[in-house]
């Protein structure tokens, strides 16, 4: 497989990950599974929650894919499995040490896409909130509101 298509497929790997955050955020951990998310909701300043459950979800067909992938020479499943992982990280990343300091850093970057990303995923937190279930990407309005400041 040419670079520029295995490097195409894992950026769309990454950017759909999103969007299955976001459906599985909203329909199953606010559904069915609310009783693993629950504790999520509650910050109290543990290391540990049973939220923490998703994340090894969600990295079982990323590490199936990659080791399927690298093993075979099948260049698809390597890409969305690295895709995948890719997005796992920038997660843990945003969500769990930017948004909720689950690691301690003393400065952490500031800008206008990581304030207004902030903002949306804080006011889902908020008592009886029913929005704002994306992790990386946020409704356009906090965009929109965080652009028209002036620095």
């Amino acid at each position: 497989m040419a670079w520029y298509l295995f490097v195409s497929l894992v950026l769309f790997a990454f950017f759909f990950m999103e969007f299955v955050s976001w459906f599985t955020h909203k329909y199953i951990m606010h559904g069915f599974l609310w009783i693993l998310h629950r504790d999520h909701h509650i910050r109290d300043g543990r290391k540990m929650e049973w939220n923490d459950v998703f994340a090894l979800i969600f990295a079982l067909p990323s590490v199936f894919l990659i080791f399927k992938g690298a093993l075979s020479g099948n260049s698809l499943f390597l890409a969305i499995g690295i895709g995948i992982a890719l997005y796992g990280m920038a997660y843990f990343l945003f969500h769990d040490i930017y948004v909720h300091g689950r690691i301690a850093i003393k400065k952490l970057p500031q800008n206008k896409y990581l304030r207004a990303t902030l903002k949306a995923h804080l006011e889902h937190h908020q008592p009886h909130s029913n929005h704002n279930y994306g992790f990386l990407l946020a409704p356009m309005k906090y965009y929109v509101s965080e652009w028209s400041k002036k620095d």
